[in-house]
């Protein structure tokens, strides 16, 4: 294999390798954390690589088994997916260096850091693929990964949302499998290329059949309405840094999946298709939004928020184009980074009070002040709060909602965002503002939360970098738009 060949593939062999080497190492904690660190280092230096041939129209591509494409298995790490295998690698950093505090850290399982390590690779591999059928594979490695990360503590709470998580993404996966059989029996191809030059002579309703199919697989992977219930259900039984790595990628392979499918390979699609997918959008705004508004938990608030602000990307996909491609990869981007962010600092807010339930916790801006203020980051910035990166990802969807004449989404888009101010004042008054609930109650003598402040300090910084320059991203996600169709 040579050296552009193995960049190509380094998304998924730089995490699977760390994972398989941790995993020997299980017996000693020291050397599997070391072997942790040096192996997500080794995939960051490996994605900012692969950003930089994308950049200067490069980028890294190989086919395995001495097959050239479209017969042998393709990786092509284009603008779209290079810009998501390092956001894939910098949530992994963020979320392994959390672990290291004593906020909300979970199990100290051996099998938790090969586990990690096995969702970047099913995650980084998803972005760096050019197969439909391999695109399958690492949604597979991705949800058994995942599988063994919420089944580690064995609390009965864990065991119910496994099950939960599980039965309907297995339902999923069984329906992108017939899927990606169909496709295969109706152009004869699964590499990216081959079925974008084989999609115009397949008769428009059985293309209409085939995409319809292919997207309700995917919507389920990204938790869209109304295939949503799994993710509210399950992820607060999760420890803080596998949940911020949950939250911040999980969802978007679904998104980005859709994204190449309706965007890219088989573009451009049925218009019916689009619409439907635009109000499906809406709806996942408003559910998760309204479900945000309900809730008490810190968890599942912001969980019902990922749902809200996946209907946001959805309906930057629904618009198409290179303007809603462009908006599409911005969004995605600062989602993850300030969603991970959110539940990072969650676990902080915990560990300093106690509770994830906002009715018990309070008396926290008088007394890490400066916590108040990183919390507000994130938070202004999934409102959509100039000049933070939100409002800018905002700004590209409705511009472009507006542009094509969707007044009643780009409303819907505006009520939500009204709404999702709500939650996060919540969150602010009575975790932050109100005095805590009980009088006697004292913050922890000298916790380790040396490495989570870190963590999370380190994203509000990528967050405000955005936001107050979001041109280079902006030009290079149109740059990525411009780049569809696949050649």
């Amino acid at each position: 294999m040579s050296a552009v060949d193995a960049l190509a593939a380094s998304p998924v062999l730089v995490p699977l390798g760390t994972a398989v080497v941790t995993a020997l190492a299980a017996r000693r904690p020291a050397l599997q954390q070391g072997l942790s660190a040096a192996g997500i280092v080794l995939f960051l230096g490996c994605a900012i690589w692969l950003v930089s041939l994308a950049a200067a129209d490069r980028p890294a591509t190989s086919a395995f088994g001495s097959w050239a494409a479209p017969f042998g298995i393709q990786f092509l790490v284009d603008r779209t997916g290079a810009a998501l295998v390092l956001i894939t690698a910098l949530m992994g950093a963020a979320s392994l260096l959390f672990l290291a505090s004593d906020a909300d850290p979970g199990p100290r399982h051996p099998l938790v850091l090969p586990l990690m390590h096995g969702v970047l690779a099913g995650v980084a591999g998803s972005f760096a693929t050019a197969d439909l059928f391999n695109l399958y594979v690492w949604f597979e490695v991705m949800l058994i990964c995942s599988v063994g990360l919420f089944a580690l503590g064995g609390r009965p709470d864990q065991l119910d949302a496994t099950y939960k998580y599980l039965s309907l993404n297995l339902f999923g996966t069984l329906l992108l499998l017939v899927s990606v059989g169909f496709v295969y029996a109706t152009t004869g191809h699964l590499n990216y290329g081959a079925l974008s030059a084989a999609a115009p002579g397949v008769a428009p309703g059985l293309l209409l059949v085939v995409l319809a199919a292919l997207t309700l697989a995917f919507l389920i992977k990204a938790g869209a309405f109304p295939l949503f219930a799994w993710l509210p259900a399950s992820y607060h039984t999760l420890p803080a840094p596998v949940l911020a790595l949950f939250a911040g990628l999980l969802t978007k392979v679904g998104v980005y999946a859709v994204l190449r499918t309706v965007g890219d390979v088989f573009a451009p699609p049925p218009a019916v298709l689009m619409e439907v997918l635009g109000w499906v959008a809406a709806a996942t705004m408003l559910a998760g939004v309204l479900g945000a508004a309900y809730h008490w938990d810190m968890r599942r608030i912001l969980a019902f928020h990922i749902i809200s602000q996946i209907g946001y990307i959805l309906l930057a996909i629904a618009l198409g184009g290179t303007a809603g491609n462009a908006a599409t990869l911005f969004y995605t981007v600062h989602h993850i980074i300030v969603k991970a962010n959110l539940f990072l600092i969650a676990a902080i807010i915990w560990r300093l009070t106690g509770s994830y339930d906002l009715r018990q916790v309070g008396g926290l801006y008088a007394a890490r002040p400066l916590l108040a203020i990183l919390f507000l980051v994130p938070a202004m910035s999934l409102v959509g709060i100039p000049p933070l990166s939100g409002f800018w990802a905002k700004l590209m969807v409705l511009h472009e909602a507006l542009a094509q004449g969707r007044f009643a989404w780009t409303a819907i888009a505006l009520a939500v965002s009204v709404l999702t101010l709500y939650s996060m004042m919540k969150i602010w008054m009575e975790a932050f503002w109100k005095p805590h609930p009980r009088e006697d109650h004292r913050l922890p003598v000298a916790p380790r939360l040396a490495p989570a402040y870190a963590a999370t300090v380190g994203l509000a910084a990528i967050t405000l970098a955005i936001g107050f320059q979001p041109q280079p991203l902006a030009a290079f996600a149109q740059a990525a738009a411009a780049s569809f169709v696949t050649p």
